[in-house]
């Protein structure tokens, strides 16, 4: 199965479509920077706010970032998670995936991280889609998936049993919520397990 079923993988997607839709996420999230401080409060995961009714800051937590520094590096994880992964699905199919890995994210820290009171940042979904983009490319490119997908998997053990990385607190400017990372690629994973499944079972 491959490029003869359009929709299933973007081999022959031209380049600069290729990145519409990273590009999107990457100037949505620019602007929503220029809000400054006012509209970070607006728009970020907030339980207390989401709790009164602002259902908005579910989505928008995730496109508003903690300052520039944090911007550009979610940005640059971004085009690196594209660049590895971006061809495994169409931009229909990544869409699901990103919902997935929001919704998973939003569910996962509201329930399971009470304690946590906001939350910024598009972190948890690129650890999503990066889980999501190495599921997909198993079959094809076992040993590089392979390999990428053990550091994936020691990255979220090691954050779930030290904490961050040491240096990415600093870098980012301000804490980092490792939890939205593993709730990310649980729900990336899911959305990604029933998509590989809909395509094998699809007629050739």
């Amino acid at each position: 199965m491959g490029s003869s079923k359009g929709e299933e993988k973007r081999r022959d997607t031209a380049p600069i479509l290729a990145w519409l839709l990273p590009g999107a996420v990457v100037v949505l999230a620019g602007l929503l920077l220029l809000a400054g401080e006012l509209g970070n409060e607006w728009l970020r995961f907030e339980r207390s706010a989401i709790a009164s009714g602002q259902f908005w800051r579910l989505l928008t937590g995730h496109l508003v970032h903690l300052g520039v520094s944090h911007y550009f590096l979610n940005a640059a994880g971004l085009v690196l998670v594209w660049f590895l992964v971006g061809r495994e699905y169409s931009h229909a199919h990544w869409l699901w995936i990103m919902a997935g890995s929001v919704a998973a994210i939003d569910l996962g820290l509201w329930f399971f991280s009470p304690e946590l009171q906001w939350y910024v940042g598009l972190s948890g979904l690129l650890h999503g889609m990066l889980a999501a983009g190495i599921l997909a490319s198993l079959p094809e490119r076992r040993a590089e998936a392979s390999i990428l997908g053990v550091v994936v998997a020691g990255k979220l053990v090691f954050e779930q049993l030290v904490g961050p990385l040491p240096g990415s607190e600093s870098t980012s400017g301000g804490a980092v919520i490792v939890d939205a990372h593993l709730f990310g690629v649980i729900g990336g994973m899911l959305v990604a397990a029933m998509l590989i499944r809909v395509r094998r079972a699809a007629p050739i």
